[in-house]
């Protein structure tokens, strides 16, 4: 091997390695924030052990498994979703992890398809925006709920860098959905707003619902 060849070489393993250590480090710093975002959720919303917890639109499962944690054996997390490759990604998943505090539920695009006032806590994160009937899901998640128990909408304001969700309200305005909007369609389903937190992770915002007691 002459001496450019053997540079060539050298420089390629060195990219390689390079490379292979970035992916190495951004790999687990994804997961430490999902770890900290549902860390922070669970701090807010004080789930404690044998709460009842329920993901709304669960995709992966990420939030569903890590809340699992957090509600212990004598708790529970209901993880729905309206996708059927991802009910059964979801459900291979808890089996795998031999789970038997996690329930999959095949939702609907209009009605959570949760127990009548089944529990604590409800949160959709990121999955608001996507909902085609609003009015009749929002009247599911408050039935869902128990009295006095709390829902959390993590969603971000309109952008136009993604494509537009089909089927949904026209008020939207792009990719995402109004603070404003979100909030006054829920309250218009009873639901109380309690807290609102900007800058929940980058453009994401939080909001923080209570079932009235009565």
């Amino acid at each position: 091997m002459n001496r450019r060849s053997w540079l060539v070489a050298l420089l390629g393993a060195m990219f390689a390695l390079g490379l292979c250590s970035a992916l190495s480090r951004a790999i687990p710093r994804a997961r430490a924030d999902e770890r900290a975002e549902i860390d922070r959720l669970a701090q807010l919303m004080q789930w404690k052990p044998g709460a009842i917890v329920a993901d709304v639109g669960a995709g992966d499962g990420a939030f569903s498994f890590a809340a699992a944690e957090k509600v212990g054996p004598s708790g529970r997390v209901y993880a729905t979703e309206i996708d059927p490759e991802k009910l059964k990604a979801l459900r291979a998943e808890v089996e795998k992890r031999k789970l038997t505090n996690v329930i999959v539920i095949d939702g609907a695009v209009d009605d959570t398809k949760l127990p009548t006032n089944c529990c604590d806590d409800i949160f959709l994160r990121r999955v608001y925006h996507h909902l085609t009937q609003p009015v009749e899901f929002d009247k599911n998640l408050l039935r869902s709920l128990k009295p006095a128990a709390h829902l959390a909408i993590i969603d971000f304001p309109p952008t136009n860098t993604y494509g537009p969700v089909p089927g949904v309200p026209k008020n939207r305005g792009g990719h995402g959905i109004p603070q404003k909007i979100m909030i006054d369609e829920l309250t218009a389903a009873g639901l109380q707003e309690e807290k609102i937190i900007d800058g929940w992770q980058g453009q994401d915002y939080c909001v923080i619902f209570v079932k009235p007691a009565r």
